[in-house]
């Protein structure tokens, strides 16, 4: 039996992405309090359309997400978003944690460049620059 079945979490951890990126699209963002006694703290907390876990969203993950899509939560919801096993310091280790992508899913694909324009002898036409 594996560690994670004897002590089961609501929460992803790196280890449950089996060392892939997955794209996800969250349903839900909200505050919650985690933690026990002392250590009881509201922290924000994504789930996604599809997953029964949730995502305890630090302050970098949250960073990015609002680098993609602005800072109001609200507007989150419903859009796709990448996550992914990192290697990472914390306390002066390298340890494995879930990062968000940069890379924005949702965004539409880049067009194609224009086709090059030929001159009259059947060459093309020289760039504007040098």
């Amino acid at each position: 039996m594996k560690l994670g079945e004897a002590f089961p979490s609501n929460f992803m951890k790196a280890d449950d992405l089996q060392g892939r990126d997955i794209l996800v699209t969250i349903k839900d963002v909200k505050m919650e309090e985690l933690g026990q006694g002392h250590d009881k703290e509201q922290k924000l907390v994504l789930s996604f359309r599809g997953k029964s876990k949730k995502l305890v969203c630090n302050k970098t993950n949250a960073k990015t997400i609002a680098k993609l899509f602005g800072d109001e939560t609200d507007d989150w919801i419903g859009k796709t978003i990448i996550i992914g096993p990192r290697e990472v310091e914390y306390q002066g280790d390298q340890v494995w944690a879930i990062r968000v992508s940069l890379k924005n899913p949702n965004a539409p694909a880049p067009k194609a460049p224009p086709a090059p324009v030929s001159d009259n002898d059947g060459g093309l036409e020289e760039p504007p620059f040098n």
